[in-house]
């Protein structure tokens, strides 16, 4: 397997920042399940004495991840969930330090369904109400593919106007990269 260096993709660069704030224990929120290298992550990060939930409307997300979830260390701390991100409400009622967002569509499946920036908005919204002092929103956007512009810019312009008392706003880019660059956008709770 070829090792990636620490900047070739969003996910290895959201690491090195998540890293730094998730602990054992911690309570998680994979907001886009996909195939489950997240949730897997988030999991094995907060440990046997923490929690991740996780979210997909596709089946197909569920089934993928939860074979991942049987050879990791610890399958027993993690609630897969078939339904919209924009509900986490509905099953989390603790705080969180984390929540995860990986935009677009599942890889190498249907590219027509896709997140919206209106149930995306509402998700980021739902997952800053829950957010404990000094957790975290990652939110790696994807503006490749049909309906992704307008999500990123859905999503930097509610991120712009954040109030600045309460929260510190990031965006990460790859600037030499051709073909529509991912980005990250990084909202933290101040304390």
């Amino acid at each position: 397997m070829r090792k990636l260096n620490r900047f070739d993709n969003v996910n290895s660069v959201s690491r090195i920042y998540l890293n730094d704030i998730i602990k054992k224990g911690d309570v998680c929120v994979d907001a886009t399940m996909g195939k489950g290298y997240d949730t897997i992550y988030l999991s094995e990060a907060v440990g046997e004495e923490g929690f991740v939930y996780a979210f997909d409307v596709q089946k197909e997300a569920i089934v993928k991840t939860s074979e991942k979830l049987e050879e990791s260390m610890f399958p027993q701390n993690t609630k897969l969930i078939l339904d919209g991100h924009e509900n986490i409400d509905k099953y989390v009622k603790e705080n969180i330090k984390c929540a995860v967002f990986n935009l677009g569509y599942l890889p190498g499946c249907e590219h027509k369904i896709i997140t919206k920036p209106e149930t995306t908005i509402q998700a980021i919204e739902k997952s800053l109400d829950l957010l404990c002092e000094g957790g975290v929103v990652c939110i790696s956007v994807y503006t490749g593919h049909e309906g992704g512009k307008e999500e990123g810019n859905a999503i930097i312009e509610y991120t712009q106007n954040l109030e600045q008392k309460k929260y510190n706003v990031i965006m990460t880019t790859f600037i030499n990269q051709k073909n529509n660059p991912p980005h990250i956008v990084l909202i933290e709770k101040k304390k």
